[in-house]
């Protein structure tokens, strides 16, 4: 990290300190480094003790644990003059920003967020690994409700915005599809005059937060589009330049992902005919389409991070295509879709019936209406281990809130 004065920090609560300057910042003891700014967020007060012994060079006790983080993170970003991409959608964000990173990285210093560290805690925990020589920063920005991302822009400061897809994410906080991109274009107004918003094309409700005057609009479908994608080839015209790939993964929302990403890439100036040196070293953030091998010549497709209408479609799609022995699903609810929830999960049901078994999990996957319902995902581990035969596809997939990962480590054991 861009070395901070301990002085600066002195505001912000409780600070003790061995060293005039810290060198990183952390919020988990067990992650303490020399030079390490520990931060003590959301009851780490209890774990102050452990920094210090692992060698924290300052403990910080908040008096408000958001503003601290802020205050933290835009210092750094003000001692930065790399470029810094801020990444939001519906769908697809945290593995267009895997997917940018590797593209990125062999070409110039890239820093890009780690997992899914979005929100308040975790874009400052984003810009506190920046270094003097970072050319590039990746942040990836969540939305929960308006005006979050106008906050998490005020610390970051983008000066190239990303909108990878608009859906019905969110509804719970937003009402609508077109709150939702009044939501995200929350990005694009806080970018720099004359800075470049990356978009899909044919996206209605977003165009009236277009504003061409102000912002260099690419569009991906357009300005950068898929000419072809067949076993895992993918050729596409990116800003009238011409790209061929081979991809390590087969699914097409992926595809779509990286298409997004090579457009920032072009646009950045990063030469298309060395792409294929990143995207062979690309690796999924964890719980993110991950294919894992089963005993028997089975495959796992571990997409259970979170869950909404657009991202369920498109990993049943990938799914049904699947070639080998059962396709099965086990499937919890998408949360916060407010009063239009019923309607999304009735919809998503329809999608069922090219599978070979589905176990839907927790009351709202209820909403389903088909195949085989548990409690919990502990009763759907136990079900699908006694279901389970040598040879299968196994999609697990669901909001956050359903813990959906007990089913896959439960499998990949």
């Amino acid at each position: 990290m861009i070395p901070l004065p301990v002085r600066e920090l002195e505001v912000l609560g409780r600070l003790e300190s061995t060293a005039d300057e810290v060198t990183g910042v952390q919020i988990d003891s067990r992650r303490i480094g020399p030079g390490d700014l520990f931060v003590a967020v959301r009851g780490g007060v209890a774990y102050v003790e452990a920094a210090r012994d692992a060698g924290a060079a300052a403990t910080l006790v908040p008096d408000d644990d958001f503003a601290a983080m802020a205050a933290i993170g835009r210092a750094v970003r003000e001692r930065s003059t790399a470029e810094v991409v801020g990444i939001t959608g519906s769908t697809g964000k945290t593995s267009t920003k895997d997917i940018l990173a590797a593209l990125c990285s062999p070409q110039l210093p890239t820093v890009a967020a780690e997992a899914s560290y979005n929100a308040e805690l975790g874009v400052p925990l984003t810009l506190a690994r920046l270094e003097r020589d970072t050319e590039l920063l990746i942040c990836e920005l969540a939305m929960r409700g308006f005006g979050q991302i106008r906050d998490l822009c005020e610390i970051a400061r983008p000066t190239v915005g990303v909108i990878t897809a608009i859906g019905p994410v969110h509804l719970e906080f937003v009402e609508t599809v077109a709150g939702v991109a009044r939501a995200k274009s929350e990005l694009l107004e806080a970018l720099p005059a004359g800075s470049v918003a990356v978009v899909p094309s044919g996206v209605p409700e977003l165009e009236p937060h277009l504003d061409p005057d102000r912002l260099l609009i690419l569009r991906v479908g357009e300005d950068s589009r898929l000419l072809r994608f067949e076993h895992g080839r993918l050729e596409a015209e990116v800003l009238d330049e011409r790209v061929e790939l081979e991809l390590p993964f087969s699914s097409r929302h992926q595809v779509e992902n990286t298409l997004v990403a090579l457009t920032v890439y072009a646009y950045l100036d990063l030469p298309l005919d060395r792409a294929q040196e990143g995207i062979s070293e690309l690796r999924f953030s964890r719980l993110r389409g991950e294919e894992i091998p089963l005993p028997g010549g089975g495959l796992l497709i571990n997409d259970c991070w979170n869950a909404n209408p657009a991202s369920m479609r498109a990993a049943l799609e990938e799914l049904a295509k699947r070639n080998g022995g059962r396709r099965i699903a086990v499937l919890g609810g998408m949360a916060e879709l407010g009063a239009a929830g019923s309607r999304y999960h009735r919809e998503i049901g329809e999608l069922l019936d090219p599978l070979d078994h589905v176990i839907a999990v927790g009351d709202l996957a209820r909403g389903y209406g088909t195949g085989e319902w548990v409690q919990d995902a502990d009763e759907a581990a136990n079900r699908l281990a006694e279901l389970l035969q040598p040879g299968d596809v196994v999609l697990v997939k669901g909001s956050r809130s359903v813990g959906l990962e007990r089913v896959a480590q439960n499998l990949s054991q």
